[in-house]
């Protein structure tokens, strides 16, 4: 369902925002929810069974002061693959930061001494507690990933990555698809760049985005397998695309991810793929939403393993 916008309030049709537009939209944003209360205090808890680190401190001013956490395996051996999960990139899609949560706490227990894990849960909280998806800086974090990043968000995950570029096997970033791109989202990105808005399509259910450079077809359908035990997969639209992008597969596009910048692009890993979960469906519940994030997960670990 997508809900017709007209104009965005801020700025001027055609011209791209300056800072006392950003400094407006910031003064617009509210806070919904709390980081410290319903993510990393549950960090915290899975601190006994992971190791806990600190990878970074993003200082928002009055708006708080927000310390960037991961969880690995306590046990790291070089001899074993690698694997990197993180969520939360975009603050405002739920599902990214307590799937990955969940998967920490009910299901990687079965993968320890099989392989390095390595967990960002919420990558973006100043956004996870105003449900929103650029940083205060009315910056995207996914298309900002790269040297001398703009984000700080982006910056701290690049340079967490970093030593593990090389040597990473598998990187599952875990998105969601919502009414409010629609809605929201993508009127203020036209407005913020100058640009027409152009409306689009929201499909109903889960899909994934993979690298058009290095596509991994059987990788992409191994989760889209896994994930159908627990939610419905996105048809294509009349067009055959999803979000304007071809279907390159069921359930799958492709993105040239490093180009944009985006999170799924920080390593040389060989499996690499970007879910997107639609929680707004009449036919998902926040329950499902977690746990196909969770099976995405598994079946991305399962398939980089089998792989030898």
């Amino acid at each position: 369902m997508n809900t017709p916008v007209a104009f965005y309030p801020i700025g001027t049709p055609g011209q791209p925002w300056g800072p006392a537009q950003v400094a407006e939209w910031r003064s617009r944003q509210v806070r919904h929810r709390s980081y410290f209360e319903e993510v990393a205090s549950v960090i915290e808890r899975l601190g006994e069974r992971y190791e806990k680190i600190q990878y970074g401190e993003l200082d928002y001013g009055a708006d708080g002061r927000f310390p960037l956490f991961a969880l690995k395996s306590r046990n790291w051996d070089e001899s074993l693959p690698t694997m990197l999960v993180t969520g939360g990139v975009h603050g405002y899609e739920t599902s990214g930061v307590h799937g990955a949560l969940l998967f920490l706490d009910q299901y990687a227990g079965a993968y320890a001494g099989r392989i390095n894990l390595l967990v960002a849960p919420c990558v973006s909280p100043w956004a996870y507690e105003r449900i929103h998806r650029w940083n205060p800086e009315a910056i995207d974090p996914n298309r900002s990933f790269r040297d001398d990043s703009p984000a700080g968000e982006s910056a701290a995950l690049w340079a967490l990555a970093a030593p593990l570029r090389a040597r990473t096997r598998m990187h599952i970033d875990l998105h969601e698809t919502t009414d409010s791109d629609e809605s929201e989202f993508r009127p203020a990105l036209a407005a913020r760049d100058g640009k027409p808005y152009e409306p689009g399509e929201i499909p109903d259910g889960f899909y994934l985005v993979g690298d058009s450079e290095d596509p991994q077809p059987q990788f992409q359908q191994a989760i889209i397998a896994e994930v159908e035990k627990v939610t419905h997969i996105a048809p294509a639209d009349a067009r055959g695309e999803i979000i304007g992008s071809p279907v390159v597969a069921r359930g799958v596009i492709d993105y040239p991810v490093r180009k944009l910048g985006l999170c799924a692009g920080i390593t040389d890993a060989r499996y690499r793929t970007t879910t997107e979960v639609y929680p707004d469906s009449p036919r998902a519940t926040p329950e499902q939403c977690n746990q196909a994030q969770a099976a995405a997960v598994r079946a991305a670990i399962d398939f980089a393993l089998a792989q030898g």
